[in-house]
């Protein structure tokens, strides 16, 4: 007879708060991960062949539909992942809907809107059932969890409903879809009964979605240099484009993104909700612009002459911009002031966007000047790291 720490976990087992215990990110999140992979590069590929300002707005508005399908996700197995079959049947629909999302991304706002809004919406129908269960089994949580299925039923009404109307009309209710969804976090953080978030499990899952989209400038540096057959001119760009991503990194995992995990800790209990509602909403503009910058990357590359496009010269200073301003926003969120994010990285955020007004610059120039501001960035956050002007810890 095997002793009960040798026995397998049952095959089916209830929802259950687990923020008290220690956890990481586990296998089915990492595969789940990657039906956004594909989503962010559809998305990025759609915008690369529409760079207008139409075409810089869908991208936008697509972009925080799937981050937002992946923050809400996220946050419910922050809470409630126990892991088990049902759970896991949950979480592959849902990867299954997302590569729905990714197949149609490229004509979501006309001829394969309706394939889009279907999948989105099933993402819904499985949120909404996993919040479901977990209201049946997690008493102390049931009023966080009320709130959830609010806002997530509410938002599935909203897209629903679009299936019935024409653009812009359609465009209109995914927006409030999305938004009535977006006001539930800060909805159970003031009436939801005190359930919190786990706080070593958060940050690490919204480092590694920061990772996914970094992948796609690593992607764009790699595809830039073949595409054009390994010129001279395209690799320079390359190369100085690649400093550009890694400065990225380095701002992000070494510097704001584990100032804002130690603060996220030190937070007073009281406080601890507020600041990661903070958190989780300044990761958007911070990956909305990695992904826009990721594009840019491509287009410098790929026009090493001087012969791109102005929106195209333009992604990667301000993608490089929307970063930094979703950097400082993610430590003045969990710090509950701006003043933690002044001077870094707030006042750098002029000098990254002023890299992109040498319009008759070659593109080699755009990307070293932008490589410049943000390894200069990097710079003045180890000198203010070293000098405990800025807090870290290890994310």
């Amino acid at each position: 007879m095997p002793d009960a720490e040798q026995r397998p976990a049952p095959l089916i087992r209830p929802p259950r708060l687990l923020t008290d215990v220690d956890r990481a990110a586990t296998r089915l999140e990492l595969f789940f991960d990657l039906a956004y992979v594909l989503v962010i590069a559809e998305l990025a590929a759609r915008l690369a062949k529409d760079l207008t300002a139409e075409g810089v707005a869908a991208f936008a508005g697509l972009f925080t539909v799937a981050w937002w399908s992946w923050v809400t996700t996220t946050l419910y197995a922050n809470r409630f992942d126990t892991n088990d079959v049902l759970y896991r049947l949950g979480k592959l629909a849902a990867a299954a809907a997302v590569l729905g999302m990714a197949a149609s991304a490229p004509g979501a706002t006309r001829g394969t809107a309706a394939a889009f809004t279907l999948s989105y919406l099933a993402t819904r129908v499985v949120l909404f059932l996993l919040y479901a269960r977990a209201y049946r089994h997690v008493r102390q949580a049931r009023a966080t969890i009320g709130i959830y299925l609010a806002g997530t039923g509410a938002g599935a009404v909203c897209w629903l409903a679009s299936l019935a109307v024409p653009a812009p009309w359609k465009f209109t209710l995914w927006g409030c879809g999305i938004l009535v969804e977006a006001l539930a976090p800060p909805a159970a953080t003031r009436f939801g009964g005190n359930v919190p978030l786990h706080l070593e499990h958060l940050p690490e899952r919204f480092g590694l979605f920061v990772i996914l989209v970094l992948g796609e400038s690593v992607a764009s540096v790699v595809l830039g240099v073949h595409d054009t057959h390994w010129e001279t001119g395209p690799v320079l760009v390359a190369a100085v484009s690649f400093v550009a991503v890694a400065a990225l990194w380095w701002n992000y995992f070494d510097l704001g993104g584990a100032a804002g995990k130690q603060h996220l800790v030190q937070t007073d209990a009281d406080d601890k909700h507020d600041a990661t509602d903070g958190y989780v909403y300044a990761h958007l503009p911070l990956t909305l612009g990695l992904a826009a910058g990721a594009v840019g990357v491509e287009q410098l590359i790929l026009h090493p002459d001087g012969d791109v496009s102005t929106l195209g010269r333009w992604l990667l200073p301000v993608g490089a911009a929307l970063f930094l301003l979703g950097t400082a926003a993610v430590i003045a969120g969990t710090a509950r002031t701006w003043r933690a994010a002044w001077p870094w990285p707030l006042a750098a955020v002029p000098f990254v966007v002023a890299a992109g007004a040498p319009t008759a610059w070659p593109p080699a120039a755009t990307a070293g000047l932008v490589a410049a501001a943000l390894l200069a960035v990097v710079l003045a956050g180890i000198r203010a790291q070293h000098r405990g002007a800025l807090r870290t810890t290890e994310t």
